[in-house]
């Protein structure tokens, strides 16, 4: 675990909850956690302060991160993105909001959130979120955005900023693909957002599940951190939040940046995002050949849809890595023909009202998904409760590594829903 915490520019230094943890003495363990090892996952004891109510490492971990992260105040998490999520839609509900735009492509943790908190969504389109925004916001409490999306993808921020403001509406930001964008102010969820969802372990070199959740104003503030109370664990993991607190400490990698532009520029079939962590590979109907190739090779992209093939970097990848991965992509893309997939047009949806059963993949094609189902990740919902179900995504999760909303391998749909 220590080789995660490399000495940067001296930044260990300045990490107050590692060093809490480096310092400590080895003591007898008459306390949880049952494993009974005194080193670095620890519970609350005398010297190791309170995630709950912190007055010591963890409280000055969290306010140098909010003055990092351009905020009022920060809160480090150890449940992930989610509750982070979770906590900005209690803080909305809180406010006395009760509607709220969402994309349609948003984590099934807002869906979830607004289920739970009596907030009803309205759903809009990637197009509408570049022309028609205006006409989405009129009609709801607020705006949630997903920046940057899963792709890298980050829409114009200043000006939906400045269409939120002008409207009085409260801009939400689910920024769990973009907690190195702090480094830059144009692209970051930050310089836009009253709160935001920062996934430092997805793009930073973080322990998996630490994240930040962070509000601009002291309205804000008090609000989300009750919602914080309410959804984050009693029981934080140490090296999870001394993870954190590095992450976003750790020094921009300009280095490697303009390497990544330098090695995939130009490069056919290959895109570099705005978000230049996300490196998208156009392959086609033969993505899942070419993702069980590159894999036998001993690469592992983070994503593959069908069509693209996404591969993940951070401030942390290595240059050389990315060569190795530029000579594989040729070795092997370049094999299959590029046959392009068609998109689907966006679906009607229908009511979900009445008896659901559990249908295999292979006869589910026309009726009514009663459950939002997709690939894992994103988690973000490939067919929405209410379309009617197509053959071609039913191919698409069959062959897909992992699902979610799939129960051994069968998806849920109305009953009595009259097929096409």
């Amino acid at each position: 675990m220590r080789k995660i915490f490399q000495n940067k520019n001296g930044i260990l230094k300045n990490c107050h909850i590692y060093q809490m943890l480096n310092a400590q003495k080895r003591h007898l363990s008459f306390h949880t956690p049952g494993h009974k090892r005194s080193g670095w996952d620890i519970t609350e004891l005398g010297y190791s302060d309170n995630l709950s109510a912190p007055t010591g490492c963890i409280a000055r971990a969290e306010t140098d991160i909010a003055h990092i992260l351009g905020a009022e105040k920060s809160f480090i998490l150890t449940d992930g993105s989610t509750a982070g999520v979770l906590a900005m839609l209690y803080a909305f509900a809180k406010a006395g909001l009760t509607s709220l735009a969402i994309p349609s492509y948003a984590h099934k943790s807002v869906k979830n959130g607004c289920k739970l908190l009596k907030i009803t969504p309205m759903e809009y389109t990637r197009q509408q979120l570049f022309s028609g925004l205006e006409n989405v916001l009129c009609k709801v409490d607020g705006l949630l955005l997903v920046s940057p999306d899963y792709y890298g993808n980050i829409p114009d921020l200043q000006a939906i900023k400045t269409l939120c403001k002008s409207s009085e509406k409260p801009l939400l930001i689910d920024g769990a693909h973009g907690g190195h964008l702090h480094y830059d102010n144009r692209l970051y969820a930050g310089s836009v957002a009253d709160m935001w969802v920062d996934g430092v372990h997805k793009s930073l070199p973080a322990l998996t599940q630490g994240a930040v959740v962070s509000a601009k104003s002291s309205a804000w503030s008090e609000k989300l951190s009750e919602g914080v109370d309410v959804f984050r664990t009693t029981s934080p993991s140490y090296p999870i939040m001394a993870s954190v607190e590095y992450a976003v400490k750790y020094p921009r990698n300009d280095k490697l940046e303009q390497a990544v532009k330098t090695v995939f520029g130009g490069q056919e079939r290959i895109a570099i995002a705005q978000d230049w962590t996300k490196v998208c590979v156009r392959c086609g109907k033969h993505a899942f050949d070419i993702q069980t190739e590159l894999e036998r090779l001993g690469i592992y992209a983070e994503f593959c849809d069908g069509d693209v093939l996404m591969f993940y970097l951070s401030p942390a990848t290595k240059i050389r890595w990315l060569n190795v991965l530029c000579k594989k992509l040729k070795t092997v893309v370049n094999k299959y023909p590029y046959i392009e997939v068609e998109q689907a047009p966006a679906p009607t949806l229908f009511p979900v009202t009445g008896e659901t059963e559990q249908v295999t993949l292979d006869t589910a094609q026309g009726r009514i998904c009663a459950r939002d189902c997709g690939l894992f990740p994103p988690c973000t919902p490939l067919i929405q409760a209410g379309e009617r179900i197509t053959e071609e995504k039913c191919a698409l999760l069959k062959r897909a590594s992992n699902v979610y909303g799939i129960i051994n391998g069968k998806i849920t749909v109305l009953k009595n829903a009259v097929e096409e």
